[in-house]
């Protein structure tokens, strides 16, 4: 395997709704990020969430095993807190090997399901 992708990754855009249409963990409104660790070594990751109105909270700690992908949602993230619902919010991503993140939401306030997905900003 080779690495792919790079080490410092941002994503402006958070935000999840604290209502969804079903209680199904699949239709649950949530923000997903997407990672994909193509290389041999395990990547460690910090995260960190920003607001508008308070301090940064994180790092958040994710384990991405070596060839492998996880579909990380913000609404499972417990350690240091909670992500809000319904508040704006950005995050950023360093990781100590090489990886390629995407950002994802599901949006299930209504019947009408919205899901937007996007490649988040990497910088090395």
């Amino acid at each position: 395997m080779r690495p792919v992708g790079k080490t410092v990754w941002a994503i402006a855009e958070g935000y999840i709704p604290s209502q969804s249409t079903s209680g199904d963990r699949a239709f649950v409104s949530h923000e997903t990020a997407c990672i994909l660790n193509a290389g041999p070594s395990d990547a460690h990751l910090a995260v960190t969430v920003f607001f508008s109105d308070r301090d940064p909270v994180g790092p958040y700690r994710v384990r991405v095993p070596a060839g492998r992908t996880l579909h990380l949602r913000f609404n499972d993230l417990q350690d240091p807190e909670a992500i809000p619902r319904d508040t704006d919010y950005s995050s950023l991503f360093e990781s100590d090997v090489p990886v390629v993140i995407q950002h994802t939401r599901l949006d299930s306030r209504k019947a009408e399901l919205a899901l937007l997905t996007t490649t988040a900003y990497s910088q090395d």
